[in-house]
């Protein structure tokens, strides 16, 4: 894998994005660290991190518009929302 599939830029944005989603949509989060930004093997955007300093996350990212295309949550990873179950809440 090369070192940056992205620009800085475009890391950046991805950051703030997960960032966003993460604390508009889950429960009890206080802390959010993405640990890289890469091209998917199936090409698409993807963020790896943690929340809370325990519990990890894998999120798909459109390139495009930057919204947040698929969740894989670790063991343990906060709830969602009540009122964010059903509906992607604003982020």
């Amino acid at each position: 894998m090369k070192k940056n599939d992205y620009d800085q830029e475009a890391v950046n944005k991805a950051e703030k994005v997960v960032e966003s989603y993460l604390e508009n949509n889950y429960k009890n989060i206080e802390t959010v660290e993405v640990d890289k930004i890469y091209k998917s093997q199936m090409g698409g955007m993807t963020a790896d991190g943690t929340v809370n300093n325990k519990f990890e996350f894998n999120i798909g990212i459109e390139e495009t518009d930057f919204t947040i295309s698929s969740i894989g949550e670790g063991e343990g990873f906060p709830d969602e929302k009540e009122e964010c179950k059903d509906k992607v809440c604003d982020y």
